[in-house]
């Protein structure tokens, strides 16, 4: 049976914009819906050991509550992902000051970032794999970034339970550029009581970047061994969560840091984060090209927003495992570069692969 993709209606903006919904299915049971509203993955239904099927990311029913009631809830995240300390980067001799969205820093792309518009649809197949292509247009200034940037990001959905991303973006004049998806995970199922800090996770990296008091990055690369961040052997994400020994945990209330895997992007995707419910078998194993994983105990989902199920989200009921360039790279060479310049093309690719594993009693 081939991949199917299925087409509808989610909603209508305010401003008469509508919001369509892409729903790829294969014959394993593995359902993924993405909505337009910010390149948006709003579900993805896997069965577990047993065959029981659950929706294993947090978001909402509706495009109001997406609109109203942002959360980053399994948008795509740019201009640049994660944290530009001071809302402010230099390049080529020139400091651009951008929009400040997490107090005086910028995060995710600033007040109004790629989750927070309609992207367009320029694309669907229902070939061997089933995917949707969407693009967005952001002008010159928007959100204090320069250049006109072209960005899109394909969703694609195979018989081997992958749901691949990949995210490519141009430019026509120098700026900075780096994308990633910011879906939370529960392998429980998203309305599920049982929060998700009990799951298993391996993030196979040395190295981490130690943050200070606001979450932003001290230009440390320090070794994970013998502290709660070495998540090199499988262990609960509980297991840490609240180590007071350590004042990283204690600045995020919880795990809010990046993970180096590489120094540098690499040509092939490569494991860099596995997540397992060993109550259902469930597996999750992120793979991708970038150079970090920003992993995020869900510390700030504080029990004011309801998801689809009705349920509402709390601290610790979902994590999110988000590949992409180091935080503030803008600002630290050391870290790398985001430049794009025109001509260039900005690829990141992110690969959830899906899986069970055996249940055991």
């Amino acid at each position: 049976m081939p991949v199917e993709l299925k087409r509808a209606p989610f909603g209508t903006l305010a401003d008469g914009r509508s919001v369509e919904a892409f729903t790829l299915s294969n014959p394993s049971g593995v359902t993924a819906r993405i909505i337009s509203y910010g390149a948006t993955l709003q579900s993805l239904i896997v069965p577990d050991a047993l065959g029981n099927r659950a929706d294993l990311v947090l978001g909402y029913a509706d495009l109001e509550s997406y609109v109203s009631k942002p959360e980053y809830l399994g948008s795509t995240i740019g201009r640049v992902a994660n944290r530009i300390a001071k809302g402010r980067f230099t390049l080529d001799g020139k400091t651009y000051e951008t929009s400040r969205s997490d107090g005086e820093h910028t995060l995710h792309g600033g007040r109004q970032g790629f989750d927070k518009v309609p992207w367009r649809v320029v694309g669907t197949t229902t070939r061997t794999n089933a995917s949707v292509t969407l693009e967005h247009v952001s002008p010159d200034g928007d959100q204090g970034f320069p250049g006109t940037v072209t960005a899109t990001a394909l969703y694609s959905l195979n018989d081997q339970n992958e749901l691949y991303i990949e995210y490519r973006a141009t430019t026509d004049r120098p700026t900075v550029v780096g994308m990633t998806n910011h879906a939370i995970w529960n392998l429980a199922g998203e309305g599920s009581d049982d929060g998700a800090m009990n799951q298993w996770l391996t993030i196979p990296a040395d190295r981490y970047t130690p943050v200070d008091t606001t979450l932003i990055p001290t230009g440390e690369l320090r070794p994970v061994a013998g502290t709660a961040f070495d998540f090199r052997v499988a262990k609960p994400i509980v297991r840490d969560l609240r180590d007071v020994r350590d004042r990283q945990i204690e600045f995020g209330r919880g795990f809010d840091h990046n993970w180096v895997i590489s120094n540098t992007p690499v040509d092939e995707v490569r494991l860099v984060a596995r997540a397992e419910n060993r109550a259902n078998g469930r597996v999750l194993e992120v793979l991708s090209d970038q150079p970090g994983i920003q992993f995020y105990s869900g510390n700030f989902l504080n029990g004011t927003r309801a998801g689809k199920s009705g349920r509402f989200y709390r601290q610790g009921d979902g994590f999110a495992l988000e590949p992409q360039a180091f935080p503030d790279t803008v600002n630290r060479p050391a870290f790398g570069s985001a430049r794009l310049a025109p001509g260039e093309t900005y690829r990141s690719r992110i690969v959830y692969r899906l899986s069970v594993s055996k249940v055991s009693g």
